[in-house]
């Protein structure tokens, strides 16, 4: 009896196009923007570096997608519950947040670095979803924690994000500084606490 080898299955340019954002994301778990080459996808994809260069016109678009793609992960795997009282579901989407940083820290950490080293569109990325993950808050659609819309607030709220980012960036480094439970604690219990000194 031999064996056979399976038929590939040949897939449509949005289906292979979208099969190569995904392996790109889920490499950036593991690996910098700097070190997810045109090459290292290739080769795990089992394919030509020309059919990479097709699908997204060189390694600056291969980057702007995967990093758009993964951004737009956490922005949905962060999204609070719409059920319960307002710090449970702040609780629930912090953890979302460390849990999804922790599991995609070397390509979290690049996408900071690019963006805060002067790459314009990884920098429009960077800020776009900071933005969209702030404005979450003042938005009832997305089951907000309904923070009263007021300039100071959107302030705080930017600075309490930076913070977030960066312990939470830190505690990955060296989880020892921090228990999760500790740094959870800190992060959900310090946005109420910012907000009460204005309120």
């Amino acid at each position: 009896m031999t064996a056979t080898t399976p038929a590939r299955t040949r897939l449509s340019p949005d289906e292979r196009r979208e099969q190569l954002l995904e392996l790109g994301v889920r490499m950036l778990a593991d690996h910098s923007l700097e070190e997810l080459s045109i090459d290292l996808l290739a080769e795990a994809a089992g394919i030509s570096r020309g059919l990479l260069y097709h699908y997204f016109g060189g390694k600056q678009g291969f980057y702007e997608a995967v990093v758009q793609r993964a951004a737009d992960d956490l922005y949905a795997q962060t999204a609070p519950p719409s059920e319960g009282e307002p710090l449970e579901r702040l609780q629930a989407s912090m953890e979302a947040y460390v849990d999804y940083v922790a599991a995609n820290r070397a390509g979290y950490a690049s996408l900071v670095r690019a963006a805060a080293g002067g790459n314009d569109a990884l920098r429009a990325i960077y800020d776009t979803t900071f933005d969209a993950l702030g404005t979450r808050f003042f938005e009832e659609d997305t089951q907000s924690l309904l923070i009263a819309d007021t300039p100071a607030n959107r302030a705080l709220i930017r600075g309490w994000q930076a913070m977030t980012e960066e312990l939470t960036l830190t505690w990955c480094d060296d989880p020892s500084v921090l228990s999760r439970d500790d740094l959870l604690r800190v992060i959900a219990g310090s946005l109420p606490a910012v907000l009460a000194i204005l309120a």
